[in-house]
């Protein structure tokens, strides 16, 4: 069965400022244990960076294609378009300023033995580009992309995976009608928008009810977080964004797969992370402890201020300037 599990890896990039990531990231396919059988570059709407990625990527030891995104511009489409162009048995997703370790789609691999899964994911370790900040509670990494606090220490069935770095079978994917760019990001979208994984894994499990993903915590890359993304400004805009991008999964998928991963991580990993910052405070004299509880609280209530608005918008809503899909199993 190894022998059919083979990978397409699609890296999607719409912008030169995140040129030398791309390139790292590329690198770092060339170095797994289990090359793929192809790598996807696929370029939205960026007739330069399509030039450039072209001569960039010649001749390595794994082979790489260079495509256009052909669909609608966004993050929706390009993943679509690398769908289309993919061959192998699975296909993986890894953000363009990601890297994987080594042993990612080993480990991935391994996953898939159980025919039972539509798909893997990976931690997603944060790579800050400067001093992280001390304020930052671990369970909101969500909002840069990473593993959070709260998710399985072990190999676990989850409710979708990470888009940063996932694995789905390509059959599942090819035989739905892919990822919607309702709730892609795009560039020209001033919210930070996102996730629209997690309404697709909801809908393959829905369809395919036996079957499940799993989070495999050995599979393993690291995500670069800018600096920009390092303030209370960015923190609270994306919570807000996700409370919006709940209410329209909500609409899409039904309430009770929409939020079901999210009641037990209000009930059970906020709270504890709260206490986890006063006894840090308190114990071990770590003044910014204080500052994660308040962060939690703050990204709690960004977020329920989302979702109630989202709630009350007509259900005819053009929502790909006000939705950012959750990135939370």
């Amino acid at each position: 069965m190894t022998d059919t599990l083979d990978f397409s890896v699609v890296i999607c990039a719409y912008t030169e400022r995140r040129w030398e990531a791309l390139i790292e990231a590329v690198e770092s396919l060339e170095r797994q244990t289990v090359p793929p059988r192809e790598v996807i570059v696929v370029i939205d709407h960026n007739e330069a960076l399509l030039q450039r990625a072209l001569e960039r990527f010649r001749d390595l030891s794994v082979p790489v294609a260079v495509i256009e995104n052909h669909q609608e511009r966004g993050l929706s489409g390009a993943r679509n378009s690398g769908v289309a162009a993919a061959s192998a048995a699975i296909i993986a997703f890894l953000d363009d300023d990601a890297a994987a370790d080594e042993r990612w789609l080993e480990f991935t691999r391994d996953a898939f033995l159980d025919e039972r899964v539509m798909g893997v994911g990976a931690t997603i370790d944060l790579d800050w580009q400067g001093p992280a900040p001390q304020w930052f509670p671990a369970e909101f990494n969500w909002t840069v992309g990473g593993t959070y606090r709260g998710m399985p220490t072990s190999r676990a069935p989850v409710r979708n995976l990470i888009g940063a770095a996932m694995a789905i079978r390509g059959s599942l994917l090819k035989g739905s009608e892919g990822f919607r760019s309702v709730l892609g990001r795009t560039d020209a979208v001033k919210l930070p928008l996102g996730g629209e994984e997690t309404e697709l894994c909801i809908r393959l499990k829905q369809r395919h009810p036996a079957n499940h993903f799993v989070y495999e915590p050995r599979a393993n890359v690291k995500h670069k977080v800018t600096l920009d993304r390092a303030t209370w400004r960015y923190f609270t805009r994306r919570c807000y964004a996700e409370g919006l991008s709940k209410a329209h999964m909500s609409r899409l998928v039904g309430k009770q797969d929409g939020l079901s991963s999210e009641r037990a991580y209000v009930l059970q990993a906020l709270p504890s992370g709260v206490l986890r910052g006063v006894r840090d405070t308190v114990f071990k004299r770590d003044l910014h402890g204080l500052g994660r509880s308040a962060a939690i609280v703050l990204g709690l209530l960004a977020t329920a201020t989302g979702f109630l608005v989202g709630s009350k918008a007509p259900k005819n809503t053009t929502t790909t300037t006000t939705t950012a899909a959750t990135t939370v199993p």
